[in-house]
């Protein structure tokens, strides 16, 4: 079966259940680490745990342009809050390492400046942050054609948030290098292409052929 057979389906699922499901694990993880039930390291390993799954909302928000340009899977309803779960588990992350880990701000401060894998994490996060303030409809009316170029910040965010991961590890490690190199391959894929290798015209007329700019 065809997976833009399953459109019909996905728009008659509310997106409110994809928040509850997404949000669930930063409640569980929160918890097993209250519990002591991440290993000897807990605050290492809930900061660990949030910044990947932070990574994999990355990865499924940048997913939705591809998956309807070349099956027909139309996400698009659900875009918004995949975007908005990314920053949500990227801050989650990045508060465990302030507040739990750190918490010295002079610290904080010089990791920052000295450490390049924060900086890139952090530059990651500050370019986050205002596509996080107007993914709501108010700003997209306001802001028009604006807003399609200012979410497209969200291409070297993602980057940089995976180059983070791979400068983080310790050595030769095969997953945060897999992380990297499925962003980039999803960036290429919304690329202009030519329209042989696009998702037939039927497909492309019933979901509207243009692709957002996220």
């Amino acid at each position: 079966m065809a997976l833009s057979a399953l459109n019909p389906s996905l728009r008659r699922i509310p997106v409110w259940t994809l928040w509850l499901a997404g949000l669930a694990p930063a409640v569980w993880l929160f918890w097993l680490a209250l519990s002591g039930s991440l290993g000897v390291e807990p605050i290492k390993e809930l900061e660990h745990r949030y910044g990947e799954l932070a990574l994999q909302f990355f990865i499924a928000t940048l997913a939705v342009t591809p998956l309807r340009r070349f099956v027909g899977l139309n996400l698009l309803k659900f875009r918004q809050a995949l975007g908005l779960l990314t920053f949500s588990y990227v801050l989650c992350h990045l508060l465990v390492w302030l507040l739990l880990d750190v918490q010295i701000p002079s610290q904080i401060i010089a990791d920052i400046l000295k450490r390049p894998y924060i900086t890139v994490g952090m530059a990651a996060f500050v370019l986050l942050i205002p596509l996080a303030v107007t993914s709501n409809k108010a700003s997209i009316r306001k802001l028009g054609s604006t807003w399609r170029r200012l979410h497209k910040l969200s291409y070297p965010a993602a980057v940089l948030a995976a180059l983070h991961f791979v400068l983080l590890a310790k050595g030769f490690q095969i997953e945060p290098l897999l992380y990297l190199g499925g962003i980039i391959v999803l960036l290429l894929l919304r690329l202009k292409l030519p329209g042989r290798i696009r998702a037939p015209d039927r497909i492309r007329r019933r979901f509207g052929a243009a692709d957002s700019a996220r």
